[in-house]
């Protein structure tokens, strides 16, 4: 692949993949907050408690053959095909457990509704099972332009169901088929724009050699979603169901800008850095790009919604959702480096070491369990909330460890050259808590702040010459021309 054809994929990429994750998350983002202020936070937290069982099975049926195809250079029709069976058969098994699992669900947290939840909820897996191959060629292809279309015409049809349903006065059901909604109609559009269908049979030697780099990845991410939701569980056992509303919500907020941007940038790298992947200076030259542009967009937006919080929430949720704040500003500190731990984990899987990843899992969260046991102690949401701040720096210096070993880029160095995006992004935070204390009137210091606080960080990047913030006026421009021509 040439540097300008390089180049030109990935700023298509990432162009088509911000219009897919931010048309869609956007539609879904103000669909969720009316559902949010129409249901409430217990019935919230009820969707949230099962938030892990949901997260584990659907790492058990993609088990890892989607990154393995995505980083495999001579993939077949037999590779596609025999993953497209491997995932529906697990997603039957995983559904028949969940099934006949419901009742000691609903035991467990004491909550008889979950019951009946989890049997019709559980049927996304099955459902989304469908579409994981579709979805695979897309990315490798780099065609986010057509994953845009799909998710957001899902996303707006299943929301209208959502929001028409809470209205009636569905409450979580209105959530339950919503989430139907999504997958049923993912699956349709997905056929139809992709038209790709399993045209070879199963095969016990694509399955074994997929499965080689495929297993470690399953293995590290079922660790890595045991304790992604590993809080939901804690929380919603030990608290109530109105607590983990409240949590839920506020990791939601900032999941919305780092995992959408962090997950654009990483998933338009991956295939991309894929076919440099023998380069290692181009390789590292891309990759500390990718890193720094991330970084770039994500530290100032989850720092300055820190700074709005409070208004924020007001103005969107109402006076019942004020207890999310505290979390939701202290959370934000520790989604501040999932963007560059998902960058440096993206150079290992490129680089083709699943057996690191799984290690940094193993290692990551066993210290990621014992801060949580910790926090326990405390009896406290706030406490919980910092022990994941804690988590998220060891994370990031832990990644690094490899990265410094594959490519000579460590810890120290990556936190010396993003220091001044850290520092000007913690800049306008103040300017936005300043601005929040001063203007009595939720709405009207949101809307400074946001009239603002761009504006300020824009100008700090100009003046300062951040060299992430030319690169990307560079890449604007060269767009704005290659439209002109």
């Amino acid at each position: 692949m040439e540097q300008g054809n390089l180049r030109s994929k990935t700023v298509n990429g990432v162009i088509w993949s911000f219009i897919e994750r931010f048309s869609v998350q956007g539609v879904v983002f103000v669909l969720d907050l009316i559902i949010a202020r129409l249901i409430g936070p217990d019935n919230y937290g009820l969707i949230a408690m099962l938030a892990i069982f949901m997260s584990i099975s659907q790492v058990f049926i993609d088990g890892g053959f989607s990154s393995a195809l995505i980083q495999r250079k001579d993939r077949s029709e037999s590779d596609f095909s025999t993953v497209f069976y491997i995932n529906i058969g697990i997603s039957i098994l995983t559904y028949l457990a969940l099934f006949f699992s419901a009742p000691a669900i609903a035991r467990f947290f004491n909550q008889p509704i979950l019951d009946p939840i989890t049997k019709v909820y559980s049927i996304n897996l099955v459902i989304n099972s469908l579409v994981a191959v579709n979805r695979t060629k897309l990315t490798i292809d780099v065609d986010f332009k057509t994953q845009s279309k799909i998710s957001f015409y899902s996303a707006v049809l299943s929301g209208v169901v959502g929001v028409v349903l809470a209205y009636l006065g569905y409450g979580v059901w209105a959530l339950v088929i919503q989430s139907l909604a999504l997958a049923a109609l993912n699956v349709l559009l997905s056929f139809y724009y992709v038209r790709w269908f399993p045209r070879a049979g199963f095969s016990v030697e694509s399955f074994k050699s997929l499965f080689s780099f495929g297993s470690k990845l399953l293995a590290a991410n079922v660790i890595s979603a045991l304790y992604a939701k590993a809080y939901d569980v804690v929380i919603g056992k030990r608290f109530n169901k109105a607590d983990l509303g409240l949590y839920s919500r506020a990791d939601k907020f900032n999941q919305f800008a780092s995992s959408n941007i962090g997950g654009v940038l990483a998933r338009v790298s991956f295939p991309v850095l894929s076919a440099i992947q023998d380069d290692d200076v181009r390789l590292k030259a891309a990759y500390k790009k990718y890193m720094q542009i991330s970084a770039l967009v994500v530290f100032p937006l989850i720092l300055g919604m820190c700074g709005v919080a409070r208004p924020m929430i007001e103005t969107l949720l109402g006076q019942d959702w004020l207890g999310c704040v505290p979390m939701l500003q202290i959370l934000a500190f520790a989604y501040l480096w999932d963007c560059v731990v998902t960058v440096n984990l993206n150079l290992i899987y490129v680089k083709g070491h699943s057996d690191y990843v799984l290690k940094l899992e193993v290692i990551k969260k066993a210290i990621a369990f014992g801060i949580l046991a910790i926090t326990l102690f405390f009896d406290s949401l706030v406490a919980i909330c910092w022990g994941r701040v804690i988590y998220s720096l060891i994370a990031f210096y832990l990644n690094t460890y490899y990265t410094n070993k594959l490519l000579n880029y460590g810890f120290f160095t990556q936190l010396k050259e993003l220091s001044p995006i850290l520092a000007m992004s913690l800049t306008i935070t103040g300017i936005a808590l300043g601005l929040s204390w001063m203007v009595s009137n939720a709405l009207l210091s949101l809307l400074i702040s946001l009239a603002v606080c761009p504006v300020v960080y824009v100008l700090m990047c100009h003046i300062l010459k951040v060299e992430a913030y030319s690169e990307v006026l560079d890449i604007i421009k060269s767009k704005l021309n290659g439209l002109k021509g």
